[in-house]
């Protein structure tokens, strides 16, 4: 049976009309991307019912969740490429021995990382830019959160390999169920159980618990195309060099996106914690379109990956022109009803009607949407890089948008603009990295005819 549903997915990869095998792929994963998104927008509501210390709270402790899944990208990116080649040149025992080492080195790191981050949970909130006034709201947080840490780290790793497999819609069930009940466990743990932030915590570390559980089971029934098993783990040399040179290129942006989160986090809350809860507030909303284009991109990523490795480069180009197009016109309209939604989602989260908050939070949103289409296309050139394992160009795709450029801007822009320079550093670094993405943009099409005629003269 699993033989069977392996070949399936497999012709699907490969024969399938590319304008309906990107969709089927892609929706499954926006899906999940979207519940993620939609419960981190209800945990940032039911927590800003407890103030804005609360809220500022919730802004300082998504870092310690980006930081968590650091991990996961580096092994899960890194071994979804790699899988997604390797069925492609039909290598299935190559496949099952880097997922399984992959998954079991992950939740080692898992454990180890929550026991370091229990000892030390004081200094790393404030290192992770708490405010004296949020500090102890943001150690409640953390709390639980770290205690689920190993199975974050698991079902980044099992929801992106199961997505190189082609089993998007379990990998949506799998993370949109633990999100679908975290919005019911929110109001339950924090109100009728009185835990307030601590509450909130808890009903992460249960839903992303429970993810884990339905991730990991088709794996140890046996009912996927990849297998996992302790007997199967092997650090071989030559995939280790491959999941860490595109894992890389995941890490580096989720490091970067823990740094320039904590960087925007501490300049803001240097001019006050109203400044702090209004980008947090900004960031969480920011996260719907970010997770449609993420969604996407994830969704296209190994359908370049496993036609690569199978040496079809009609369909990579096809493929890679449909994405981009698709995205940027994709991200022009979520762009524009943003802009015009702004006021009252901001209002939504604002329940002590703080002028600042209102303030910077509108102006945020909007300088952000309008420049929306650049982060779909630095996106999808990025996922299209690290698909095909070109590590360099992944790498300095990835870590563009929230690194190298965002941080700097993040710093200079406030001493120029004072308050409103941090609500428009992520706008004015996406308008930067577009003089990286577009040339990377012609040079990925040119890779593909490079690689065609290779192929050519190689079968003349």
């Amino acid at each position: 049976m699993a033989r069977q549903i392996s070949a399936e997915k497999k012709n699907a990869m490969l024969n399938e009309d590319i304008r309906t095998l990107i969709p089927r792929m892609a929706v499954p994963t926006i899906v999940a991307q979207l519940i993620t998104t939609i419960y981190n927008l209800v945990d940032t509501y039911f927590v800003s019912t407890l103030g804005t210390n609360a809220t500022a709270a919730v802004g300082v402790n998504s870092s310690l969740e980006r930081t968590i899944t650091l991990i996961g990208s580096l092994l899960g990116a890194g071994a979804c490429s790699y899988i997604a080649r390797l069925l492609g040149a039909r290598r299935d025992d190559d496949a099952n021995r880097v997922l399984s080492t992959s998954f079991f080195t992950g939740l080692g790191l898992g454990v180890i990382f929550m026991v370091v981050c229990r000892m030390f949970i004081s200094p790393l909130v404030y290192l992770l830019g708490a405010t004296d006034s949020c500090a102890q709201f943001s150690m409640q947080y953390a709390t639980y959160v770290l205690y689920a840490a190993p199975f974050m780290i698991g079902s980044f790793i099992l929801n992106m390999c199961l997505r190189s497999e082609g089993s998007a819609t379990y990998a949506m069930i799998g993370i949109g169920f633990g999100g679908v009940l975290n919005c019911f466990l929110d109001p339950l743990f924090i109100y009728v159980f009185g835990l307030g932030v601590a509450g909130a915590s808890m009903a992460t570390a249960i839903s992303k618990t429970i993810s884990f559980l339905i991730l990991v089971y088709p794996y140890f029934r046996k009912r996927s195309s990849v297998q996992i098993a302790i007997s199967k783990v092997k650090f071989v040399m030559t995939d280790i060099r491959e999941v860490i040179s595109i894992g890389a290129t995941s890490f580096f942006r989720s490091a970067f996106s823990v740094v320039a989160n904590v960087t925007i986090n501490r300049v803001a809350g240097g001019y006050s914690t109203a400044a702090l809860a209004a980008i947090s507030v900004a960031n969480r909303v920011m996260e719907f379109p970010f997770a449609i284009i993420l969604g996407f991109g994830q969704g296209y990523q190994p359908i370049a990956g496993f036609n690569w490795g199978a040496k079809q480069m009609k369909r990579v180009r096809e493929s890679l022109n449909f994405v981009v197009k698709l995205s940027i016109i994709g991200a022009i309209v979520m762009g524009a009803v943003l802009i015009v939604i702004a006021e009252p989602i901001v209002h939504l989260f604002n329940t002590e009607a703080d002028a600042e908050v209102l303030r910077l939070g509108i102006l945020s949103i909007r300088l952000q949407s309008a420049f929306l289409f650049s982060h779909a296309l630095n996106s999808n050139i990025n996922m299209f890089y690290a698909g095909i394992g070109k590590a360099k160009y992944a790498l300095l795709m990835s870590t563009a948008r929230q690194g190298y450029v965002f941080i700097p801007v993040a710093i200079i822009a406030p001493i120029f603009l004072g308050a409103a320079g941090v609500a428009s550093a992520q706008a004015i670094a996406d308008l930067v990295c577009l003089v990286i993405a577009v040339p990377l943009t012609v040079k990925a099409f040119k890779y593909i005819d490079q690689e065609e005629r290779v192929i050519e003269s190689g079968n003349a």
